[in-house]
């Protein structure tokens, strides 16, 4: 059973930050020891990993990837391989991807597919939630079994008429349904039937470009759906996590709900916090690379988003990954908005972004391991084994630099997607050295994972809600 010590580094977790070795043993962590202490100097290890003047953090964990996600006649970027190395590079060591259900088939065959998707393919290990996209009575019988067998959150939209698209009975049922089992039901809040009428009118107007996406799916739409979602799971007793959420009112009635002690969580994502609707509106179609739903919003909501972070009215920043190369695949939208395939890159950079935010003042390094780490990980049914740097947990952890600057670019990324959100941005903070399990997988700014390290890991429900 081989042994890795990490001296000298300052270890971050949700809770506590202490300069403090860790050892680790079989794949977990066995230890901390005050640095120099003489307990912390008897270990002997196989590996020692020098961690001075860096960070010791958990492994990220991103609670929201679509990796080859079938989306408008075309398929994200990332497969499971491209995407969890890419998840590696960035500190990242779990992810929560999405199975999805086909209208007319079973919750099983979906998950299914996303598991042969998925098998001997990760760099770092896996879960997943099941998108209903038909709600009936099978599939609400399927939602038990599902639920004793680790997959324990279900998502549903409000959004996408025709294809994903869930009516408010059906919603409601499904939420009786995770009140009884204990799943999570998450929600993507938007009112689709409402957007459509405006896609419509806007293409017949003539506004074709990438910026009148944002447009047409208004704040008031977001508001009104996450009103209506929290309302439906209030009469269902079920707990609602609203996934991508972008804008101040749809905070402010998460901020509600809690506040008459409802179990209503919220989620955010990096490019909501640091892109805007300036983005979309970039010229030569250059705005196409934004586009996503719920949409980038004006710069203006973005600091009720991180007050949301501190405060937490939102507990969680995922990336809602879901890449579409720029050439051929968002191309796809061009002369008709509606067309543009819904996504964004981003599993590689969120770990940073959100590092920056603390150079940045908006959070402290503690709330930066909560809400990428911790809180994912117990909103999941992941925690402790995923989370945090305690004994017993899988030594799931990152070595970080603090002081080292770093160009974001689609010349240095390593998603398989040809641009970045993110291109010339600077920030302060960068990945060194990955453990996952540990296992090495990234040593000293080098891949030295594989393909197939990564395990699919079963969930326990919501810790949340226990």
């Amino acid at each position: 059973m081989s042994r890795t010590v990490i001296r000298g580094g300052l270890v971050i977790t949700a809770s506590d930050e202490i300069h403090a070795d860790v050892l680790v043993e079989g794949g977990r962590i066995a230890a901390l020891a005050a640095h120099g202490t003489d307990a912390a100097e008897s270990w002997s290890a196989d590996r020692t990993i020098d961690a001075t003047g860096k960070y010791v953090i958990p492994g990220g964990v991103d609670g929201h990837t679509h990796m080859e996600m079938p989306f408008g006649g075309t398929y994200a970027a990332d497969t499971f391989e491209t995407g969890t190395r890419a998840a590696a590079w960035g500190g990242t060591t779990t992810i929560v991807d999405f199975a999805i259900q086909s209208v007319g088939k079973s919750l099983r065959e979906g998950l299914d597919a996303w598991y042969a998707k998925a098998d001997g393919n990760c760099a770092i290990d896996y879960a997943f939630h099941m998108i209903l996209a038909d709600v009936n009575p099978s599939s609400l019988k399927e939602m038990d079994r599902l639920v004793a067998e680790g997959v324990t959150s279900f998502k549903l939209f409000m959004a996408y008429p025709g294809v994903f698209y869930s009516d408010d009975g059906q919603i409601l049922r499904a939420m009786q349904q995770a009140s009884g089992n204990g799943g999570l039901i998450m929600m993507h809040a938007e009112n689709g039937i409402a957007i459509d009428v405006l896609v419509e009118q806007a293409l017949a107007a003539g506004r074709t470009d990438p910026r009148y996406h944002g447009d047409v799916r208004k704040v008031a739409l977001e508001a009104e759906a996450t009103h209506r979602a929290i309302q439906l799971a209030r009469v269902a007793g079920s707990p609602l996590y609203v996934v991508h959420v972008s804008a101040d009112e749809a905070v402010q009635e998460i901020a509600a709900a809690r506040h008459k002690g409802l179990p209503v969580f919220g989620e955010t994502c990096p490019q909501y916090l640091f892109l805007s609707t300036d983005n979309l509106a970039e010229p030569d179609f250059e705005g196409a690379k934004y586009v996503c739903s719920t949409p980038l919003r004006p710069k203006e909501h973005q600091e009720t988003l991180w007050r949301g972070l501190r405060n937490n009215e939102l507990q969680v920043v995922s990336t809602d990954h879901c890449p579409f190369c720029f050439s051929g695949q968002k191309e796809m939208g061009r002369g008709d908005f509606s067309k543009i395939p819904n996504g964004m890159p981003g599993v590689e950079h969120r770990m940073d972004l959100l590092h920056q935010a603390v150079v940045d003042g908006h959070i402290t390094r503690r709330r930066w391991i909560e809400i990428a780490c911790a809180s994912p990980a117990r909103m999941f049914g992941l925690y402790p084994k995923k989370g945090t740097i305690a004994p017993g947990a899988d030594a799931d952890i990152v070595i970080y630099d603090p002081h080292a600057e770093q160009t974001l670019s689609a010349e240095t990324h390593h998603m398989n997607v040809d641009y970045s959100a993110y291109e010339g941005k600077r920030i302060t903070g960068q990945v060194e050295t990955v453990l996952s399990r540990g296992e090495l997988v990234v040593e000293g700014r080098k891949f030295t994972g594989r393909a197939g390290h990564g395990m699919y890991t079963p969930r326990a429900t919501s810790q949340y809600l226990d």
